[in-house]
C-alpha cells in the first residue's frame, strides 16, 4: 500500500482564528479516494518550514510561473535589483 499527499488543488494556505497557518492537503492512498485535510503549523513551525524550502530551492532557477519573491536578484553593496523576470 503507498500513499500520495499533494495540496489541494484551489485551496489557499489560510491563517486559522488561533493564530496558526492551515496548509490543505490532499492524501489518496493507491486505489483510494481522495481525502482532504490541512497541516496545521505554528507560526514558528511555518517559518521554519519556508527556511527548509528557500535552502531546498536556493541555487534552481525559478519556473516561469514563480512568485516575485523566487526572481533572481543580483546583489551589489546597498542595492537589490531584478536581473531576469522569466
Amino acid at each position: 500500500m503507498s500513499w500520495s499527499i499533494e495540496r489541494t488543488p484551489g485551496r489557499p494556505v489560510r491563517r486559522t482564528d488561533d493564530d496558526r497557518l492551515a496548509v490543505p492537503l490532499r492524501v489518496t492512498r493507491t486505489g483510494g479516494r481522495p481525502t482532504d485535510t490541512e497541516l496545521s503549523l505554528t507560526l514558528v513551525e511555518a517559518e521554519h518550514l519556508h527556511a527548509a524550502l528557500c535552502r531546498a530551492l536556493d541555487g534552481q532557477p525559478p519556473p516561469p510561473a514563480a512568485p516575485d519573491c523566487r526572481q533572481r536578484l543580483l546583489t551589489s553593496p546597498g542595492t537589490a535589483r531584478i536581473v531576469d523576470r522569466r
